[in-house]
């Protein structure tokens, strides 16, 4: 089928969601965009969704639900994107099932390894995932600041089997309508890749509250990153996950080493980021939600504690998070001392 005659709904019409959700929108695509922010629902509701792009503003009339609203939805849905918080995966895989058939897909358009969430909850043969190469930030209910237009979008797909199928397919199909799509056959690297870009900067821009160009510069900053990275890297090995080519990288270009860690990052700042760049993290602090630390530097030391070893860099940044979560510090450049302390770990 063409994507055109498939239905899809879209979880999460945050940043990201409301980013991608336009452009098929606009493109035809029949989506019904689902959202937990109550205001954010009401303000689609009455005046459509803005998205403000470098190349000029987009908007587009849509008719979002309310969670609750998702109990009074009848049939089902070809496709699932998501774009909630990896640590709301699960619930909303269990959300949506009743409206999926065993032919469905659920796409999680997120950072982390959400994939795991989704195949425990819908099978493996049901759960696609996205990579994604976007910077976008929601200032207010129903509008979105998107600092990249779609032809600078990079985002990559993929079955957890590896397999090229009809349906994902599909699901390329729809999404190149919001960004360049690339196909992986394997998923679980490429997620591991991004993983990786965004290990050093996710929460030490947080932690600092400040844009993450400005965090890069910040003296004593990047040597943190770059230890940061070169433990996820260190732990990506022992896994065995593959070291692909990604975010624009060609495969001659990547190293034999964890210098390809710290490669990502200069990608990142050269070509994903704009001087007011501020990371998820930063954002969900200043809105006063909890952050995807568990998706990051947490999951980091997670899985290197279950192969019975340390991640110290990783694991006190993820300790200064924790504080910050806890109210006892806030985002602030005074954090500074408290990032470069982490490397007497080491």
């Amino acid at each position: 089928m063409a994507a055109k005659d498939l239905k899809y709904a879209l979880v999460g019409a945050g940043a990201v969601g409301s980013s991608l959700g336009l452009d098929m929108i606009q493109a035809g695509l029949n989506i019904t965009m689902v959202d937990q922010w109550w205001e954010n629902v009401e303000a689609m509701k009455a005046h459509g969704l803005t998205v403000n792009l470098p190349s000029g503003v987009e908007h587009v009339s849509v008719t979002p639900l309310h969670l609750h609203e998702v109990a009074e939805t009848r049939g089902s849905f070809d496709v699932v994107f998501t774009a909630v918080k990896a640590y709301d995966t699960r619930w909303v895989a269990e959300l949506m099932k009743p409206l999926m058939t065993e032919n469905s897909s659920f796409v999680g358009l997120q950072n982390g390894m959400t994939i795991d969430e989704s195949s425990e909850v819908l099978g493996a043969e049901r759960s696609i995932g996205c990579v994604l190469g976007i910077a976008a930030n929601m200032p207010q209910p129903g509008i979105v600041n998107r600092e990249f237009d779609s032809s600078d979008t990079w985002l990559c797909v993929g079955e957890v089997s590896g397999e090229t199928t009809d349906r994902l397919h599909d699901v390329h199909e729809a999404l190149s309508n919001a960004a360049h799509v690339e196909i992986t056959s394997d998923i679980r690297s490429a997620k591991w890749m991004k993983l990786l870009a965004n290990i050093p900067e996710m929460l030490p821009s947080g932690i600092l509250g400040v844009p993450l160009l400005e965090a890069a510069q910040t003296p004593g900053v990047r040597e943190v990153m770059n230890q940061m990275s070169r433990e996820a890297y260190s732990l990506a090995t022992d896994l065995g996950i593959s070291f692909l080519p990604t975010l624009g990288i060609n495969a001659e270009d990547v190293p034999d080493s964890d210098q390809y860690a710290i490669d990502l990052l200069d990608v990142i700042l050269a070509s994903y980021s704009r001087p007011g760049t501020r990371v998820a993290v930063l954002q969900d602090w200043e809105k006063g939600r909890r952050a995807e630390i568990d998706a990051f530097s947490g999951y980091i030391v997670g899985k290197r504690k279950e192969l019975k070893g340390d991640a110290p860099v990783n694991r006190a940044v993820v300790d200064i998070s924790r504080r910050i979560e806890a109210k006892e510090l806030v985002p602030s450049p005074d954090n500074r001392q408290l990032l470069i302390d982490a490397l007497a770990e080491t």
